[in-house]
C-alpha cells in the first residue's frame, strides 16, 4: 500500500473524528447550560411545567455522554493520538462526565422546584435565584472558553469561583436563621438548602471545565491555589455518597 496516498486520507479522517467529538461536546454543553438556566428559572417562577421539562431532558444528556465516551474511546484506539490531540480526547472524556453531572444537578434543582410549588414561598427565593444566575454565567463562560480554547477567559472563570462560594455561605446562614426564627419555613428552607448546594456544585464544575481548557491548550494544570470562600456546613447534593 502506498503511504503517500493513504497518509492524507488518514489525517483527514482523524480530523473529522476530532471535529465530531467537539461537536458532540458542544451539543452536550448547550443542553446542560440550558437545563441549568431553566431549573433556576423554574424555581424562581414556581413553574412546575418548566421544572418537569428539565427533569425529562436529563435522559438525552445521559445518552450523549455514552455516545461521546464511545466516540472518544474508538478514536483513541484507532488513531493513537499524541500531544494536543491526545489531550483533547482526554479532556473530552472528562468534559462529558462533567456536563452530565451539571445535568444531574439541574434535574435535582428542578425536582426541588416541583416540591416547592406546594409550600408557601420564602423571602429568600430571589437570593437563591441570584446565586443561580451567577453560577449560570460561570457555566456559560467556561464552556465558551473551552470551545474557543481561550486560556485567559478560562482562568478568569476559575478565579471567580470564590464569588459563588461566598454567595452560598451567606445564603446558607440566612436560611438557617430564617428556619430557626420560623419553624413553619423548615420544609421550604430545607429544599432551598439543597438547591443552593447544587448551585454551588455547578459552579465547581464550571471551574473544572476551565481547568480542562488550560490543560488542553498548555499541557499544564491550572494550579491548586484558587481562592475559596470560607466553608459552611451543608447537606450533600443529591447523588453524593
Amino acid at each position: 500500500m502506498n503511504t503517500k496516498e493513504t497518509g492524507p486520507h488518514i489525517l483527514s479522517a482523524f480530523d473529522e473524528d476530532l471535529t465530531a467529538v467537539m461537536a458532540q461536546l458542544a451539543e452536550m454543553g448547550g443542553i446542560a447550560e440550558n437545563m441549568f438556566a431553566q431549573a433556576i428559572e423554574g424555581v424562581e417562577r414556581r413553574d412546575v411545567a418548566l421544572c418537569r421539562e428539565v427533569v425529562a431532558r436529563d435522559r438525552r444528556l445521559d445518552e450523549l455522554e455514552l455516545e461521546t465516551d464511545e466516540m472518544v474511546t474508538r478514536t483513541m484506539a484507532l488513531r493513537a493520538p499524541v500531544a494536543q490531540d491526545l489531550r483533547l480526547l482526554i479532556c473530552a472524556l472528562k468534559m462529558s462526565s462533567t456536563l452530565e453531572r451539571v445535568g444531574d444537578l439541574s434535574k435535582s434543582i428542578a425536582r426541588r422546584g416541583i416540591e416547592l410549588s406546594d409550600v408557601a414561598p420564602m423571602r429568600l427565593t430571589s437570593s437563591v435565584a441570584r446565586m443561580g444566575r451567577a453560577a449560570q454565567r460561570q457555566v456559560s463562560e467556561s464552556l465558551d472558553a473551552f470551545i474557543s480554547r481561550d486560556v485567559d477567559a478560562a482562568t478568569a472563570v476559575w478565579r471567580r469561583d470564590v464569588e459563588i462560594d461566598e454567595l452560598y455561605n451567606a445564603l446558607f446562614r440566612e436560611l438557617i436563621t430564617y428556619m430557626m426564627e420560623d419553624p413553619r419555613t423548615i420544609t421550604a428552607g430545607s429544599h432551598y438548602l439543597f438547591i443552593a448546594k447544587n448551585i454551588e456544585r455547578a459552579g465547581d464544575h464550571a471551574t473544572h471545565v476551565a481547568e480542562l481548557t488550560h490543560y488542553l491548550v498548555t499541557g499544564e494544570p491550572l494550579g491548586i491555589d484558587r481562592p475559596r470562600g470560607a466553608p459552611a456546613r451543608a447537606p450533600k447534593t443529591e447523588g453524593d455518597a
